[in-house]
């Protein structure tokens, strides 16, 4: 009977600070790098050109433009994406975008809220993509897991990062 107590006392406990994160970590933050072997200018102009972005995030099925802005700005997407045999539907929009220098996208993915902020700059020769991340959920039980998600997000889009790269040197 002890052994039992002790182990829902452990139980307990465990269930307890999962639900706590939630509460106390409102947002997941975590950053990535790549350097690639181009000019600026060509690299900013590889990344961002319609339908490119398909060569480096296999698990994109498909882009629609729902709202094209002149200065990209605001400018909103519908993507596809195969999530381990599952499709996923999200919205991407564009929330600043600053020629050569930095583009920030917002993802509504299903309980999922993610902003990526690139950064682009120039050094010996080579451009450094710095990728600044966000996380965070409207539903309460996935706010909880997103920290210990962490590692697995980082991973994620530093091997796009490393794909974009593959990709761009290629160009």
């Amino acid at each position: 009977m002890k052994t039992i107590k002790v182990i829902l006392s452990i139980i307990s406990v465990l269930v307890l600070a999962f639900f706590l994160t939630g509460l106390i970590v409102k947002e997941t933050n975590y950053s990535a790098e790549i350097s690639v072997n181009k000019p600026l200018k060509e690299v900013f102009k590889l990344f961002n050109e319609p339908g490119n972005v398909q060569q480096w995030i296999p698990e994109i099925k498909s882009i629609d433009t729902l709202k094209l802005n002149p200065s990209f700005t605001g400018s909103e997407f519908k993507m596809v994406v195969d999530n381990q045999g599952q499709e996923i539907t999200m919205i991407e929009k564009i929330m600043a975008y600053v020629p050569n220098e930095k583009i920030t996208l917002f993802f509504d993915a299903e309980n999922m809220l993610k902003t990526d902020n690139y950064v682009f700059t120039e050094k010996e020769g080579n451009t450094v993509i710095t990728l600044n991340s966000s996380c965070q959920s409207d539903s309460y039980i996935m706010a909880c897991m997103f920290p210990y998600f962490e590692g697995v997000f980082q991973e994620q889009d530093q091997t796009y990062l490393n794909n974009f790269k593959a990709y761009a040197e290629k160009q």
